[in-house]
């Protein structure tokens, strides 16, 4: 892998989606993807690894991931404007508080927006189903409706959960180098319904999503 200020490294949870990116990407020479492993904390401590010895100029975590109702459908695109860690916090007897409230640090990674507005913009000129909103990071996945809807009142206008990309913003943003965060939907975030995931149709769609942005990166 080559160092160089100018390359982008795009991190996913797992093979399949990596496969999906680079199907998108046509061997795309000055990108790097690789695999950051399931979970917050694997995410944050690889990404973190590679960025220690290499020089990029974006890093991305991208994969699939749940669509909360309303906001993000199955086999849309939802570009983070804001990247969440939402079960950072502790559960008091008044309800849940974040490390913010507590004054432990943030819980959020700010992403420029006018790279979201071009990323989006791109993705809806090649006619691909997309929005933006705040996409909530957690180290248990949603699986109840009451747990859905205590994370969307937590996060106004939350519009996808995934696994990683709290800890692959995270470790950007130690390194001093902006991140992004692109999901495809593969099922609604609430009560865990295998029958009803789409995850072939979300690998799909993040396969376009990246032969579209190839150029624009």
């Amino acid at each position: 892998m080559v160092s160089d200020k100018n390359r982008i490294l795009i991190m996913t949870a797992v093979s399949a989606e990596k496969d999906a990116v680079l199907r998108g990407l046509h061997a795309n020479q000055t990108i790097d993807v690789l695999v950051a492993g399931v979970g917050p904390v694997a995410a944050a401590a690889n990404t973190a690894k590679v960025l220690a010895t290499s020089k990029y100029r974006l890093v991305i975590s991208t994969g699939i991931g749940g669509g909360f109702s309303g906001r993000a459908e199955v086999g849309t695109l939802v570009v983070a404007d804001e990247i969440v860690a939402a079960d950072l916090g502790v559960e008091t007897l008044e309800g849940f508080s974040s490390f913010d409230e507590l004054g432990f640090g943030s819980t959020k990674v700010q992403v420029d927006l006018s790279l979201v507005n071009r990323v989006t913009g791109a993705l809806h000129e090649a006619k691909l189903p997309v929005s933006t909103g705040p996409i909530i990071t957690v180290s248990t996945a949603t699986g109840t409706a009451v747990s859905a809807a205590e994370r969307s009142g937590r996060v106004p206008g939350v519009a996808a959960e995934a696994m990683e990309g709290y800890g692959v913003a995270l470790a950007a943003h130690i390194h001093g180098v902006p991140a992004l965060e692109i999901r495809a939907i593969s099922n609604q975030v609430g009560p865990r319904d295998k029958n009803a995931w789409r995850i072939k149709e979300a690998l799909d769609v993040l396969e376009k999503a990246f032969s579209v942005l190839e150029e624009l990166l």
